[in-house]
C-alpha cells in the first residue's frame, strides 16, 4: 500500500521552539509537479547541492518520477540533539499521558494541516471544497488499514447542491481512475526497486546510528521498531509523501488558477468602477471565455449582444428588458450577466424560467461553469429547493426556479430578511405574466423583490413582447430590441397543392412559391390529404423536422400515418442507434413500450406531448438532439419547451385543440425553425384549409398580443394570495401601505385599462374584508387609530398554515373541513381515506371519470375502504347508476366523486408501483399519471405544512395558558412586598 496518503489522514506534529516547520520537509517539489519548463531550473538547483548526498543517491537508482530521501528531509535527517526526529521522541513519551492525548492529537492535526495545505492544495479558485474533498476520498482509498485515520471534514460534504453532486462524481471517478494507474505502474517497478523505496529510511538511519552493525539486523530492528514507534510512522509517512506521485498539482496549473483569481479581482474593480474597460471578458475573467469554448462551442458574440452587453443602463446596473426573436441568443446575454453578479460583484442570482424540463435543461448546462468558476447551482423545481435556503459564507449560489418555487424562494428570503442578499433576479419568457395564475405569481415575485430591495437588479427578456412600454413602467426598466437571427426563416402557407411564401410587401401578404411534386397514390390522398408526406420526405432523413398537431391524439396518427408510406431505405438510416433508444426506453418502463412508438422509431419518427412520462420524454429529446430521431409530431408545448430546433417546422392547423392560434403562439412555433451552426436556413410552413384563408392572413399580419394583468382575475390565486404574504410577511400591514404595494404592480400601471366599474382602492377594501370574513385576516385591536386606512392587520392561525403551506385560498377552508373531519373518523385500516386527503383539490375539479371503470373499481373495495367512501358519501350504487345512465335523484359533491376516483388510481399506483398497468386498467395517459403522481406528493408537502402551523400554532397557545396558570396572583401574600423591595 502506498503511504503516501497518509499525509492528510495522520496529521500528527507538535510545534516547538527551534523544531524545524513543515514548509522547509516539504519545500522540494516531486517530479511530478514540474512541467517540462520547469525541469531545467530544477536542474540547476540540484547542481549545487552537498556532495555527500549526490554519494549516498548513487548507491541506488530511484524510481522514475520519485525524489529522494535526502530530498525531503534536507539537513534534519540525523539523529543530532536538535534534529526534527530527535524532538519526536519527547513527543512519545507526552502524547503517553492520558490527560495530554486529545489535545495533542488535535492540536497536530490543525498544524499539519494548515502547513502541508500551503504545498498541496489544489488551485485557489475553481474546485475550492470540492477538490479538498476529492483529495480526501482518493487518501481514504489509500490508507484504509491504517490505525489512525482522521475522517474529512463534514462542512466538506454539508452543501453541495444535488445539482452538482453528478458533476462531481464524475469528476472524483475520474481521479480514482488516474490514482488507480499509477499504483499500477508502480506496482509494475521491479521488486528491487520496491526494496529500495522501502529500506530507503532504514538505510539512512543505519548510517548514523551503528555503521559496524550488519544492515539485516538493522533493517529487522527497524522494522519491529516502526510498528511502535510514533518517530518511524511518521518519518514513513513523509517518505511516502516525497516519493507519492502526484500528476493533478502543477505549477502551471496553480499559476493559472492565481491568474485566474486575479482577473476576478481586477474584474471587480472594473465593474464597481463602471468604467468603459470591460478587462478580458465583459468583466470577467478570461477563462469565462475558455469555459464558453469548452462547453458550448461560443468563439465569440454576435454583434446585438456585445451592444446589449455595453450599455450603458447596463453598467449602472439599471433594471433592463430586451426581446428579440427566437434562437436569437438571448439566453447568452442573460447568462454572461449572471456570472457579473456571481464572481465580481459576490451576491446570489435567481433564474426564473416556465417549465421544470426548461429548469433541467439549464441546471445541466451551468452545472459545470459552478463547478469551474467557483459558485453553487441549487435547483428549484418540483420537490427540489430548500426554503429559505442555505446561507453560505464564501461561495455565492445560482438558483434556477420555476415561478412557483421562485415565488416560495423569495418570500424566504424576505421573511429571515436576507432578500438584500439577491443581486439578480433574471425572468426568461417574461410574456408570461400575462397568463393566467402563472402569470399572477410571477407578477407577485417581481413586485416583491421591487418593493423590499432596491439594490436588486431584474433583467426580463422574451421573444414576443407588445406592450413593453407598460412592463417598463412596472419593472422601472430600460428596453433594448433587433430583429437579428442567426439563420434566415422563411415562412410559408400551403392551400391544397400550392405553397405560398409569406410576404408583407404583396397585396395579400403573400406571393405563389411554387406547386408540390409528389406522386400520391388514390390510397395515399385518402389517408394524407394534406401532403405530409411529401413535405417532411423532402427534409428526413438527412435533416430534422417538426410537425405540431392540435391534440394528443392526432400527434400518434400522425406518426403512424407518415411511417406507413416512408420506403424502407429509412429504416437503414442509424439502424443499431435506434434500436438502442428502443432498448432504453424499455429499459426506463419496466420492460414496457408503446406500440407506436415501437413501429415508429426504426423510421426515426416519434411522438412528442403530456402523456409520455418525463424518462421516455428525456430519451426521446436526446434521440432527436443527436439526429437519430429525424421527425417529432407534438403539441404547441414543445414550442414553449425545451430547445428543440428544426430545418423545417410543420403546423398540421392553425389550431391549438378546438381554439384557433394565437399570433404569440404562431411566432413560438414557427421560432424553430433554423439552427445556428447547423442550418443555412429555416422554414416554416403553415397547412391550411379555404375556410381557414382569411383568418390566417389576418393572423400573419397582425402585431403580438398584448400582455395584460391576471393579478385581480386571478381572484384566489392573484390579489387574495398576495395580501394574506404582504400582512404574513410583514411588508405591509395596513390599508395604506398595501394600496401603495398594489400601485406598484403590474395591475397598478395597468389600472385604467383593466379597471372599468370600481377603483384600485375599492377593490383593495373588498379584497381584505373578504379575507377577514374567511378567517384567514383580523383587525389588530390594539391599534387605535381612527383612520380606517390606517387600521393594521394581522394573519391568523388558518391564515399563516394556508400561507406557510401554499394552499390555494379556494381551497383552505375545505381542506380545513376535510382534515377536521378526518381526525373524528379517520379509517386506519387503509390508506386509502390518507391517500384521499392528499389528493389535490384542483385535479379533481379537471377531471372526468370513466364510469364504468369506477364502478368496476369501486365494486372490489374491501370493507374498510367502502367505509371511507361513505364517510365521503359516495356508494356503490350512485356509480353504478351513472355508469348506467340512469336518472339520480340524490345529489352529490362532484368534486369529491371525482377527487374519489383519482385516489383509487393513485391507491392503484402505491399497491402496484407501476406506472404502466395502472395506465392500462383505468384507460389513461401514462403521462397524466404520473403527473397525478407529482401533484400529490407536492400537495403532500403543502398539507404537512399546514397542519405543522396549526399544531405550532396551538402548541404556542398552550403554552401561554400554562403560563397563565403558574403565574401567581397578584394579590397573594408576599407579592406585592416583594415587588415593592425590587
Amino acid at each position: 500500500m502506498n503511504e503516501g496518503g497518509s499525509r492528510i489522514r495522520r496529521r500528527v506534529a507538535v510545534r516547538k521552539r527551534n523544531r524545524p516547520s513543515l514548509e522547509s520537509i516539504f519545500a522540494s517539489p516531486t517530479a511530478a509537479d514540474l512541467q517540462p519548463g520547469d525541469e531545467e531550473e530544477e536542474e540547476e538547483e540540484e547542481e549545487m547541492m552537498a556532495g555527500s548526498r549526490r554519494k549516498k543517491t548513487a548507491e541506488v537508482q530511484p524510481v522514475e518520477n520519485n525524489d529522494s530521501e535526502e530530498d525531503m528531509f534536507g539537513d534534519y535527517d540525523s539523529f543530532a540533539e536538535n534534529s526534527f526526529l530527535a524532538h519526536v521522541d519527547d513527543l512519545e513519551q507526552y502524547m503517553q499521558l492520558p490527560e495530554h492525548r486529545k489535545h495533542a492529537s488535535d492540536l497536530a492535526t490543525d498544524d499539519l494541516c494548515s502547513e502541508s495545505d500551503k504545498h498541496n492544495k489544489f488551485s485557489v479558485t475553481t474546485i475550492d471544497n470540492f477538490t479538498e474533498l476529492k483529495m480526501d476520498e482518493h487518501t481514504k482509498n489509500q490508507s484504509r488499514q491504517e490505525d489512525v485515520c482522521i475522517e474529512p471534514e463534514p462542512d466538506l460534504l454539508y452543501d453541495i447542491p444535488s445539482s452538482q453532486v453528478l458533476y462531481f462524481e464524475n469528476l472524483h471517478n475520474s481521479s480514482n481512475d488516474l490514482g488507480d494507474q499509477s499504483t499500477k505502474e508502480r506496482d509494475c517497478n521491479s521488486s528491487s526497486h520496491k526494496t529500495v523505496n522501502e529500506e530507503l529510511p532504514q538505510n539512512s538511519i543505519e548510517q548514523h546510528q551503528q555503521t559496524d552493525d550488519s544492515s539485516s539486523k538493522v533493517r529487522t530492528s527497524s522494522e519491529e521498531n516502526r510498528r511502535k514507534s510514533l518517530k518511524e510512522h511518521l518519518k514513513s509517512a513523509m517518505t511516502g509523501n516525497a516519493k507519492a506521485q502526484t500528476p493533478i498539482f502543477s505549477r502551471t496549473k496553480q499559476l493559472k488558477e492565481t491568474l485566474l483569481s486575479e482577473e476576478i479581482n481586477v474584474a471587480k474593480k472594473t465593474i464597481e468602477s463602471s468604467s468603459d474597460d470591460l478587462g478580458p471578458f465583459y468583466s470577467l475573467p478570461s477563462k469565462v471565455r475558455d469555459l464558453y469554448v469548452q462547453f458550448k462551442g461560443i468563439g465569440k458574440l454576435y454583434e446585438w449582444q456585445h451592444t446589449c452587453l455595453t450599455l450603458n443602463s447596463v453598467q449602472e446596473r439599471k433594471n433592463l428588458i430586451y426581446s428579440l426573436p427566437t434562437s436569437g441568443g438571448k439566453t447568452l446575454v442573460a447568462e454572461i450577466l449572471m456570472l457579473q453578479e456571481l464572481l465580481c460583484r459576490r451576491r446570489d442570482v435567481l433564474m426564473i424560467l416556465p417549465y421544470v424540463a426548461i429548469v433541467q435543461e439549464k441546471i445541466s448546462g451551468l452545472s459545470s461553469f459552478g463547478i469551474e468558476l467557483g459558485f453553487f447551482v441549487e435547483e428549484y423545481a418540483g420537490s427540489k429547493g430548500k426554503f429559505p435556503p442555505i446561507k453560505r459564507r464564501e461561495k455565492k449560489s445560482l438558483y434556477i426556479a420555476t415561478i412557483e418555487k421562485g415565488h416560495s424562494l423569495v418570500n424566504s428570503l424576505i421573511e429571515t430578511g436576507r432578500i438584500g442578499s439577491l443581486g439578480l433576479v433574471v425572468v426568461d419568457e417574461l410574456h408570461m405574466i400575462g397568463e393566467g395564475s402563472r402569470g399572477a405569481i410571477l407578477e407577485m415575485t417581481l413586485a416583491k423583490v421591487l418593493y423590499t430591495s432596491k439594490t436588486t437588479q431584474i433583467i426580463g427578456m422574451s421573444a414576443t413582447l407588445n406592450n413593453v412600454e407598460d412592463l417598463q413602467e412596472f419593472l422601472q426598466a430600460e428596453y433594448y430590441t433587433s430583429q437579428f437571427r442567426p439563420v434566415e426563416l422563411k415562412e410559408y402557407l400551403k392551400i391544397n397543392d400550392a405553397i405560398y411564401e409569406v410576404d408583407s410587401k404583396a397585396e395579400n401578404g403573400m406571393t405563389f412559391s411554387r406547386l408540390l411534386n409528389y406522386k400520391y397514390s388514390d390510397t395515399l390522398k385518402k389517408m394524407d390529404p394534406d401532403h405530409l408526406v411529401a413535405l417532411v420526405t423532402e427534409v428526413i432523413p438527412n435533416y430534422s423536422c417538426l410537425v405540431f398537431c392540435p391534440t394528443k391524439k392526432n400527434c400518434e396518427n400522425v406518426a403512424e400515418m407518415i411511417c406507413k408510406f416512408l420506403s424502407k431505405e429509412y429504416l437503414k438510416h442509424r439502424e443499431e442507434e435506434k434500436h438502442e433508444v428502443i432498448k432504453n426506453l424499455k429499459n426506463v418502463s419496466s420492460g414496457n413500450l408503446c406500440p407506436v412508438l415501437k413501429r415508429t422509431i426504426p423510421f426515426g419518427v416519434a411522438y412528442h406531448h403530456s402523456g409520455l412520462t418525463s424518462d421516455e420524454r428525456k430519451l426521446l429529446e436526446e434521440a432527436y438532439s443527436t439526429g437519430v430521431l429525424c421527425l417529432f409530431t407534438c403539441t404547441s408545448t414543445l414550442a414553449a419547451g425545451v430547445n428543440l430546433p428544426a430545418r423545417r417546422v410543420i403546423l398540421r392547423a392553425p389550431y391549438v385543440a378546438k381554439e384557433f392560434l394565437k399570433r404569440n403562439q404562431y411566432k413560438q412555433m414557427i421560432g424553430r425553425a433554423g439552427r445556428a451552426g447547423i442550418d443555412s436556413i429555416g422554414e416554416s410552413i403553415l397547412i391550411l384549409q379555404e375556410k381557414d384563408k382569411q383568418q390566417v392572413l389576418e393572423l400573419i399580419s397582425r402585431p403580438l398580443e398584448n400582455c395584460y394583468s391576471h393579478l385581480v382575475q386571478e381572484f384566489t390565486k392573484g390579489i387574495q394570495t398576495l395580501f394574506l404574504s404582504l400582512i404574513g410577511l410583514k411588508i405591509a400591514t395596513n390599508l395604506d401601505d398595501i394600496y401603495h404595494f398594489m400601485n406598484g404592480t403590474f395591475f397598478g400601471v395597468q389600472q385604467k385599462i383593466l379597471l372599468k366599474e370600481k377603483s384600485l382602492w375599492e377593490i383593495t377594501v373588498e379584497s381584505l374584508r373578504y379575507l377577514t370574513e374567511k378567517g384567514l385576516l383580523q383587525k389588530d385591536t390594539t391599534d387605535k387609530s381612527e383612520e380606517e386606512f390606517q387600521h393594521s392587520f394581522h394573519i391568523t392561525k388558518l391564515g399563516r398554515a394556508s400561507f406557510k403551506g401554499t394552499i390555494d385560498l379556494a381551497y383552505c377552508d375545505v381542506l380545513y373541513r376535510d382534515l377536521k373531519k378526518g381526525l373524528e373518523g379517520l379509517v386506519l385500516e387503509s390508506l386509502l381515506h390518507l391517500i384521499y386527503l392528499t389528493t389535490p383539490y384542483d385535479m379533481a375539479s379537471q377531471c372526468d371519470p370513466d364510469w364504468m371503470i369506477y364502478f368496476r373499481q369501486f365494486s372490489q373495495l374491501s370493507p374498510a375502504e367502502q367505509n371511507v367512501a361513505a364517510l365521503l358519501g359516495v356508494s356503490e350504487n350512485f356509480i353504478g347508476k351513472k355508469a348506467s345512465g340512469q336518472a339520480i335523484k340524490k345529489k352529490v359533491d362532484k368534486d369529491i366523486v371525482n377527487r374519489l376516483y383519482l385516489s383509487f388510481v393513485l391507491y392503484a399506483l402505491l399497491k402496484e408501483t407501476n406506472i404502466w398497468s395502472v395506465s392500462e386498467k383505468f384507460n389513461m395517459p401514462r403521462g397524466y399519471i404520473q403527473s397525478l403522481l407529482t401533484g400529490a406528493a407536492t400537495f403532500s408537502s403543502c398539507v404537512l405544512h399546514f397542519c405543522e402551523m396549526l399544531l405550532h400554532e396551538k402548541a404556542e397557545a398552550l403554552q401561554e395558558e400554562v403560563e397563565e396558570l403558574l403565574r401567581l396572583p397578584s394579590d397573594f401574600p408576599g407579592i406585592t412586598s416583594s415587588t415593592e423591595k425590587a
